[in-house]
């Protein structure tokens, strides 16, 4: 039994947040925000959408796509560092009664950015052991929701979003999910971390004054690591599985930052019509960053059937991951 990448979905909230918007907020410019991050706008959640209602939305499409009723997904893994409470309920438990999915295995896991992809090599293990047929994974962030619009630092990175897939039981070998490697380093825990509250920073006033329940990152040495990690671990995965970078027509890596986006690409080899590029309309939507980058380029007819894509990430944790997976939908047209 293998697993398959079976369909894709999104959800993107209509607010945009625009650089010129951000003028008005912080001391920064559009040509700085650009030339530092390729980021051009991003969407903003409304006050009352919530992660789960975008990551609902974003699953009911992808169900659709799949051919499937809500009935027929036997388990539900949300990645998010927004989830709607803090600590529980699981957001994926809010998902799956918003979708009408029933007494079934649900939980959330948190390896920010990274998040997608790890809950992908979730469902993979959980389909090919046997115990699920179709697992619903969700990449869903309310960024918005910690991020302190006057840090400059970090409110011109993130935006808002859900990106979510099907992940299906096949006995058809060409049809599998070929490699995923995820990682994780804790001694770069503080490269990128929102501190309270938490057993370290619990709720108080204190912690509110401070503004700990605020993203805070290292951007500099974030981004020197980045590149060096993303680049290494994608070597590794094409070296293992002997696939060349001019066999993917499709890289997608993390939306998190043009430059570093562009880097590694370059180090790769990768040319320009390779690389899938939403940073500057979405911004950094962590967890949601690359199921929303497959849907755009499916939703513009740029994905087909049996086509290679390469995902690459990195995020808070320190965590990391790679994959390499053929699309095993039908084309949109379809």
């Amino acid at each position: 039994m293998y697993a398959k990448f079976h369909s894709i979905g999104a959800y993107v909230p209509s607010k945009i947040l625009t650089n010129q918007d951000l003028e008005k907020m912080v001391d920064t410019s559009d040509e700085w925000i650009v030339k530092r991050t390729g980021i051009k706008e991003r969407h903003i959640a409304e006050e009352h959408e919530v992660t789960s209602d975008m990551g609902a939305k974003a699953g009911a499409k992808a169900i659709q796509r799949a051919g499937l009723e809500a009935k027929d997904i036997d388990l539900v893994v949300c990645a998010t560092v927004t989830p709607d409470y803090f600590n529980m309920p699981s957001t994926a438990c809010i998902i799956s009664t918003k979708l009408g999915i029933c007494n079934v295995q649900a939980f959330d896991i948190s390896a920010a950015c990274s998040g997608f992809v790890y809950a992908l090599s979730v469902a993979k293990a959980f389909v090919e052991s046997g115990m699920k047929k179709h697992v619903l994974i969700i990449g869903a962030e309310k960024f918005s929701s910690i991020v302190d619009y006057t840090d400059r630092g970090t409110c011109i990175l993130f935006g808002d979003g859900a990106g979510a897939a099907v992940i299906s039981a096949t006995d058809d070998k060409s049809e599998a999910i070929i490699d995923i490697h995820a990682s994780a380093d804790g001694s770069y825990a503080d490269f990128l971390v929102t501190p309270a509250p938490g057993s370290v920073h619990p709720f108080s006033q204190k912690s509110l004054d401070e503004g700990l329940n605020f993203v805070k990152m290292k951007g500099n040495e974030t981004f020197k690591l980045a590149v060096k990690t993303l680049t290494q671990d994608v070597k590794h995965i094409l070296e293992k599985n002997h696939i060349s970078s001019s066999d993917i027509p499709h890289f997608i890596p993390h939306q998190a930052n043009y430059r570093i986006i562009k880097a590694v690409g370059d180090a790769l080899h990768m040319k320009e019509e390779q690389v899938v590029l939403t940073v500057h309309k979405y911004g950094n939507t962590s967890a949601a960053s690359i199921p929303m980058a497959i849907n755009d380029i499916y939703e513009s007819k740029r994905l087909q059937k049996g086509e290679l894509m390469l995902l690459d990430t990195f995020g808070g944790g320190l965590t990391w991951a790679s994959a390499i997976v053929p699309f095993a939908g039908a084309g949109l047209e379809d």
